[in-house]
């Protein structure tokens, strides 16, 4: 058994439905997939004369980024969804990411992956969001749960509307190894979750997605336009611009 508060076959099964959404990046990215958004040769050019590297590693750390990007709905929903599995919790169709109910304690949960996702005005939102919740259901409390947290905390959150200081011990601010062990009762149950991860995401990676993965050929479709990766890359960015046929 990997862990205490959800089944082997529940873990596995969420993390094959993560795997899903990489299925787009694990494919070869060519040329074309490659400068889908024309790929930026002049910031290219500072970032390998700044960075004192070679084009080719610059063009890798490009090919990355673009992967990165797609794979963060990726994270959040395998951080959101887990939850479907694990007792008390439930996923709603609309208004709020998670629901805690144990029949002792019902929580509204709005999760953010980071610290620092929310500014100002959607952070007031979300908070009067839970204002409201708490009019409707008296009883019941409101947590940001943050996955990547400044620290380990539950605390009531305090905010300012119209440049009054509000807190209400309801509305709190959460880390998600203080939201794991509200709902498991078990305060190490995110190390735990994150202990057995790379065990598991490879025995499925190796069980679904092994053989998908292709080769990229970016390298090789920007040496067939010039030998000159960096050249090859402004006449891939402005081939239609003036002068750029004797670049």
């Amino acid at each position: 058994m990997y862990l205490e508060f959800i089944t082997d076959e529940d873990l596995e099964k969420h993390i094959k439905k993560t795997l899903e959404y990489y299925r787009n990046t694990i494919e070869k990215i060519d040329l074309a997939k490659f400068n889908s958004n024309i790929v930026d040769p002049i910031k290219l050019t500072f970032d390998s004369i700044v960075y004192d590297r070679g084009i080719e590693s610059i063009i890798i750390d490009e090919i990355a980024r673009q992967r990165d990007k797609s794979n963060t709905n990726a994270i959040g929903f395998f951080n959101q969804d887990i939850f479907e599995y694990i007792k008390g919790c439930s996923l709603p169709d609309k208004g709020f990411d998670v629901v805690f109910d144990n029949g002792k304690r019902r929580i509204y949960v709005e999760l953010k992956n980071k610290h620092n996702t929310m500014n100002s005005s959607s952070s007031q939102k979300t908070y009067m969001r839970m204002q409201a919740k708490l009019l409707e259901e008296p009883e019941c409390e409101c947590f940001l749960v943050e996955v990547i947290a400044k620290k380990s905390q539950n605390v009531a959150w305090s905010m300012s509307l119209d440049s009054v200081s509000t807190r209400n011990d309801k509305i709190r601010r959460v880390s998600m190894d203080k939201f794991y062990e509200v709902v498991t009762g078990d305060k190490d149950a995110f190390m735990k979750l994150c202990k057995v991860l790379p065990k598991v995401i490879k025995k499925v990676v190796s069980a679904t997605l092994a053989k998908e993965r292709e080769q990229d050929t970016v390298f090789e479709e920007l040496a067939e336009k010039d030998k000159d990766l960096l050249k090859a890359l402004y006449l891939l960015a402005f081939k239609t611009y003036e002068g750029f046929n004797n670049f």
